[in-house]
Parts: C-alpha cells; sequence; structure tokens
C-alpha cells in the first residue's frame, strides 16, 4: 500500500502518490485514493483538482446507485504528456510516441544487416523529428523527451553483430545517450532494454497481476529482467542479464541462454545449414523455408530457456516465466510449447517449475518501455506498492 504523508515540503511526493494510484487504479475514486494513500480526504482532493487543474488527470461520469455520496470515477488524461521512445538495437532500430495512459503509438521500425553508429543516429534523428511534426503545438508542449534503450554493452559484442569497422566507443550507451540529445534537442533517459521490455510487460499485464515474474525477451540477444514482490518502481522491476544465465548445453560444455535461445544463434544455426541467413523484421522471414532449422532450434532453445528458469526460480519464487519478443505467433507458440516440455521434464526437489507464459507487448517491448520508464520518472510515486490493490 503506498503511504502518502500529509506534511508541507512533500506536496510533489503526495502527487506523485495520487497519480500513480489512478494511473494503477483507472477509475478509483477520491475516497479510494485517499484510502489506499493514507492521505486524509481534503489533501486528496485538494490534489485531484490541482491534477485535474493541469490536465494530467480526467474525470468520468459521475457512478451512482451506490451506498453513500456518489462517486466520480478519476482516470489518466493520456494527453497529459507524451514521450518518444527508440530503441536501439544490433540489427533494427524503433522510434514510437507513448502518452501519459502507457499507450503507444506510430511506431516505426527499421531493420539493417552492417549497423553504423554514425549513420543509425541520423536516421533515428530524423524519425524523431518526423513524429515530432506529426504532433499538434500542444501535443509538442506537452513533450517531456526521450526514453532511449539499447543492450547495456552493445559497444563489447560488435563483433558477433558482424561491426569490424567501427571503434567501440561510438556504441556505448552514455555516448548514443549524448549524442541522441545532441541531434534531437530533447532530454534523453538510458534505459538498459530488457529492463524496458519487463517495465512495458508490467504495465500491459491484465488485473489481477502477477506479483513475481522473470521477463525474457528474444532478440538477436535474450534480454531480461524480473519484477519482484508486486513492485512498481525501482526496487520492484529490476534489469536482469537473464540471457548470461549460464546452462550446460548437452551435458557437455557451459554456455550461456544468449547462445541457445537468441534469434542471433537462429540466423547462425540457418548458415550451417546452408540456408540463406534470415534479414529484416523476423515476422517477414520465410519460415516455411526455415523449418529444417526450426524444429531443432526451438527444442535447443526451449531447453535452454527451461534451465534459465529453472535457475532463476531457485533463487526467487516467481510464478511464471513471460516469454516475448518479434516472433511471429505461430514460432512464438510453438517455441514456448518446448519450453513448458522441458521445464516438465526437469528435476524439482521442493516446488514445481513455473510455468512459461507468452508476453503480451511483441517486439515493442523495449522501446515502449524506454518511454513508459521516463514518464513515471517525471510522474509518478517510485514507492509504489500498488500490485496488492
Amino acid at each position: 500500500m503506498v503511504r502518502g504523508v500529509a506534511q508541507s515540503g512533500v506536496r510533489l511526493a503526495n502527487e506523485r502518490t495520487v497519480l500513480g494510484l489512478i494511473a494503477i487504479g483507472p477509475g478509483s475514486s477520491n475516497a479510494d485514493v485517499a484510502r489506499l494513500s493514507g492521505l486524509g480526504a481534503q489533501t486528496t482532493s485538494r490534489i485531484v483538482s490541482e491534477l485535474e487543474e493541469r490536465g494530467l488527470i480526467l474525470r468520468g461520469q459521475v457512478l451512482r446507485g451506490r451506498r453513500g455520496q456518489p462517486a466520480t470515477p478519476l482516470f489518466i488524461n493520456p494527453n497529459g504528456a507524451f514521450c518518444i521512445g527508440v530503441e536501439i538495437g544490433w540489427r533494427h532500430f524503433e522510434v514510437v510516441l507513448v502518452d501519459m495512459a502507457g499507450v503507444s503509438v506510430r511506431p516505426t521500425r527499421q531493420y539493417f544487416d552492417q549497423p553504423d553508429a554514425d549513420a543509425l543516429l541520423q536516421q533515428v534523428a530524423a524519425e524523431v523529428a518526423r513524429l515530432r511534426e506529426s504532433l499538434t503545438n500542444e501535443q509538442r508542449e506537452h513533450l517531456v523527451g526521450i526514453g532511449l534503450s539499447s543492450p547495456t554493452s552493445i559497444e563489447k559484442n560488435l563483433q558477433p553483430a558482424g561491426v569490424t569497422d567501427q571503434p567501440p566507443q561510438a556504441w556505448d550507451r552514455l555516448e548514443l545517450k549524448s549524442r541522441l540529445q545532441a541531434a534531437t534537442g530533447l532530454p534523453v533517459e538510458w534505459y538498459n532494454d530488457g529492463h524496458a521490455a519487463t517495465w512495458a510487460e508490467l504495465i500491459a499485464q491484465p488485473h489481477p497481476r502477477m506479483r513475481s515474474f522473470a521477463h525474457f525477451q528474444i532478440g538477436i540477444a535474450v534480454g531480461g529482467g524480473l519484477v519482484l514482490d508486486g513492485g512498481f518502481g525501482e526496487g520492484g522491476c529490476r534489469p536482469a542479464e537473464l540471457g548470461a544465465i549460464m546452462i550446460c548445453d548437452g551435458l557437455v560444455a557451459p554456455s550461456f541462454v544468449h547462445y541457445l535461445a537468441s534469434l542471433g544463434s537462429f540466423m547462425r544455426a540457418a548458415e550451417k545449414a546452408g540456408l540463406p541467413k534470415p534479414s529484416g523484421a523476423p515476422a517477414d522471414w520465410d519460415w516455411a523455408a526455415l523449418e529444417p532449422v526450426v524444429e531443432p532450434w526451438t527444442n535447443c532453445a526451449g531447453q535452454a530457456l527451461a534451465r534459465g528458469i529453472m535457475s532463476v526460480s531457485a533463487v526467487i519464487d516467481i510464478e511464471a516465466a513471460v516469454i516475448d519478443g518479434p516472433l511471429p505467433d505461430a514460432i512464438a507458440d510453438r517455441l514456448l510449447e518446448r519450453v513448458n516440455h522441458h521445464l516438465q521434464q526437469l528435476p524439482t526437489i521442493t516446488q514445481r517449475p513455473p510455468p512459461a507464459v507468452k508476453g503480451r507487448v511483441g517486439s515493442v517491448g523495449a522501446s515502449v518501455g524506454a518511454a513508459q520508464l521516463l514518464l513515471f520518472d517525471r510522474f509518478f510515486s517510485r514507492a509504489w506498492n500498488l500490485m496488492a490493490t
């Protein structure tokens, strides 16, 4: 439960708490917010009125027919603020607009075979400019900045991605952040791509949300994150290098989930089998022609993910493992079936393995999550434990 503090000097914290409760419980009334925040009724009513005047929340139709005074539902105003989400990966970039309610619109994703930092940043800046031009004057005034996501160590893994002629410094996350900020004139905040995708998945979960889960984002590498004890906020949704979990490959040599369950591993398997190396959006790959690789890869990747999930669950009690990424539904379903199959085959000591379930965000998780995180940092409480509400 969120506890507000009704003392002078903490108005901002109380505003964040109220906004957070309305965001996670759309349709809450003044009384609901006061009860959950611990703030007094008058304090809550004053904060709600001020937030409404600033255009951050909306009042719905009065709910009649209940006991007591009629209640007015409160909602986050989608037009109260906007953020641009940007994801930069080894083989693609994505730019998307996200409103204050966390809804994404107008995504643009471009793929490339040979990444070049200078050309990439120019293209991203051009897409950001195009997106800003599509906004109304009022929307541009409410644009808070750019949430940028990328792999934490992208500069250390350029050679496997096919980059051999560029300095690693050009890909460092701080360099990407400062250069994008200079190119767009907008403030930029950086987030790990796996963490951002996990945040987007958490926001997309229906009520009642899972209190604890592991999130595996299948891409060129395997991104990851953890949601712990039902908590939003800095402590409740954490980045985690789940792709770096070391497992045993066929009980012969130690390996990583990255090397066995990523799309990068699939592309290497296709090349090894003499098939054309797939490129572009995975949804557009010729999966029928790639079928000789699909079956063994989904089985191998499913086994690797199952072992990774069991490693996580040995340390943290999770309800499920969410598997997501840019795979087409048919391939994602086959991979998920293999993960759950291998989970049931693994030995356990004290408890049953958590199930693997399909994610709800798909390929846009990292870009959308980065924008949502920036909006969260700007407007909402950083001490939520709202999942229990």
